[in-house]
């Protein structure tokens, strides 16, 4: 009888010895999802965050005054070369997004790049030369590029209030 009930303590142990590696291992994936990302702004996840493409098609759906609450994934093209104050968007079929900050409460690296997910309002806009000049200008573009905008530009924007910087 002794025999048996030792036995089953050690299948026990052995078991429940198992049970918890599984557990830390779990829990070291978890983290690690969770370091993935460096946060700017407010406190966002990346759950529910549209695809680019799926993105568009709400932009497409905007007239100039409406807004929609939205969060998205996109690929950094450029970044305010003087302050980070902006980013621009890759959305794939050659279309941008200009992303500015909540209240201008947050910035981007300068040398930010890769993925992201933006919280926020998305809208659409037209954006005069003057502040298509300015944007240029940030931007780093040459003087010549900077005089040959010469027209207002119809352009997607998001006001971000959280961003994550994929690592």
């Amino acid at each position: 009888m002794k025999k048996i009930f030792y036995l089953l303590a050690v299948v026990t142990l052995v078991f429940s010895c198992k049970n918890d590696k599984q557990t830390t291992e779990e829990t070291t994936e978890e983290v690690s999802q969770e370091i993935a990302y460096a946060k700017f702004g407010m406190e966002i996840n990346d759950a529910d965050a549209l695809a680019s493409d799926r993105m568009m098609v709400h932009y497409q759906g905007l007239k100039e005054g409406d807004t929609i609450n939205a969060k998205m994934k996109g690929t950094i093209v450029e970044v305010c070369s003087k302050k980070g104050c902006w980013m621009k968007l890759d959305m794939g079929n050659e279309q941008e997004v200009m992303v500015r900050f909540k209240d201008y409460g947050f910035f981007m690296p300068l040398n930010a790049e890769g993925e992201v997910v933006v919280n926020g309002k998305a809208f659409v806009t037209e954006t005069s030369v003057d502040e298509l000049r300015h944007i240029a200008e940030d931007g780093g573009k040459t003087e010549e590029e900077i005089a040959a905008i010469t027209e207002p530009k119809f352009e997607y924007q998001f006001l971000a209030d959280g961003v994550l910087l994929k690592q």
